[in-house]
């Protein structure tokens, strides 16, 4: 389908085309992906060779392969990394009790990231992947502004 068709069928918004993934390439990306972990952690140098190796031998569906080992490389960074957010910078004791909590919860090799965001008023915004605890002063505002239009 082209771009042109893509736009007629989608009201004039272009929207990239998703590919179907057979059954099997999604066997042997997951078999790859296992192959690629290390103690339940990911490990950089099998990644970029299990691709380099799937590009070299080109085997059927090799690109279908690899769109979803890219998939399921993306997920689990994502679930190894923690955003928290603060309104204010947080002192150094704060954020290693934060740090082995999450550690702790979520196994070793987390990499975590502090950024402060004003928005927020008090509290902390910790993500990890696709969990979010939100215990900030704006969130339990926007709950309350929600129970009173609830009324």
């Amino acid at each position: 389908m082209t771009v042109a068709r893509a736009r007629h069928y989608s009201g004039g918004r272009t929207r990239p085309l998703q590919m179907k993934i057979s059954k099997q390439a999604r066997r042997d990306a997951k078999q790859l992906f296992r192959a690629c972990s290390v103690n339940g952690l990911l490990e950089d140098n099998r990644v970029r060779q299990v691709v380099q190796l799937v590009i070299g031998q080109k085997p059927r569906g090799y690109i279908s392969i690899l769109t979803h080992f890219q998939r399921l490389v993306k997920l689990d960074l994502e679930r190894r990394t923690a955003k928290i957010e603060s309104a204010l910078e947080l002192p150094e004791n704060l954020r290693a009790g934060v740090q082995a909590n999450l550690a702790r919860k979520y196994g070793p090799g987390l990499a975590v990231s502090f950024s402060q965001n004003a928005d927020l008023i008090g509290g902390l915004r910790v993500q990890v992947g696709s969990d979010v605890y939100d215990g900030s002063i704006r969130a339990r505002l926007a709950e309350l502004a929600d129970g009173f239009q609830a009324i």
